[in-house]
C-alpha cells in the first residue's frame, strides 16, 4: 500500500467535494441568476457574497503558500464583498471561473508527488501545505452548504 498516494488522493477528493459533501458544481451549476443578489430573512449575505468571500479566502491561501511576499487582506474586510454590494452574471461568472483556477492550483500541489506535503513552508515555517489545503477544503465545504441552503430557501 502506497500511503502518500491515499494521502494525496484523499486531498484531491476533500477539494473536489462529493462523499460527505456536495461537489461545488452541484451547488453552483444552473444556480438562478436572478437569485444570485438574493439575501434570504436574517441572512446578511447573498450567495455571491459567499461565493466571492470563497474565492478571496482560498486565493489567500494559495498565495500564501506560493508567494514569501504575498500579504494578504486585511481581516476580516478583505475577505469579503461590502454587504451592499451586488454583481453581475459576469461577475458571477468570473467568480466561478477564478475560484476554480485556484482550486486547481490546489489540486495540483496536492497530486504533484514533488509537494512536500508535511515539510514547513520555507516562509511560513509553523505552516505545511498539507495543513493550507484542509484548511482550504474545510473553508470551502462550510461555505457550500450555506450556498446550498440559500438555493433551498429561495
Amino acid at each position: 500500500m502506497n500511503t502518500e498516494r491515499i494521502l494525496r488522493k484523499e486531498l484531491l477528493a476533500l477539494l473536489r467535494g462529493g462523499n460527505a459533501h456536495m461537489t461545488f458544481d452541484e451547488v453552483i451549476d444552473g444556480f438562478p441568476m436572478k437569485g444570485i443578489n438574493e439575501k434570504a430573512p436574517n441572512v446578511p449575505y447573498s450567495a455571491w457574497h459567499l461565493l466571492e468571500h470563497m474565492r478571496i479566502a482560498q486565493w489567500d491561501i494559495v498565495e500564501f503558500i506560493r508567494n514569501p511576499k504575498h500579504v494578504s487582506p486585511e481581516y476580516p474586510g478583505g475577505y469579503r464583498p461590502r454587504p451592499d454590494e451586488q454583481a453581475t452574471t459576469a461577475q458571477w461568472k468570473k467568480t466561478v471561473k477564478d475560484f476554480l483556477a485556484d482550486r486547481k492550483v490546489l489540486e495540483n500541489m496536492a497530486a504533484d508527488e514533488k509537494t512536500d506535503l508535511f515539510g514547513p513552508i520555507p516562509h511560513a515555517p509553523d505552516y505545511t501545505i498539507f495543513r493550507e489545503i484542509l484548511v482550504a477544503a474545510d473553508h470551502n465545504a462550510y461555505h457550500l452548504a450555506e450556498i446550498a441552503m440559500l438555493r433551498q430557501v429561495m
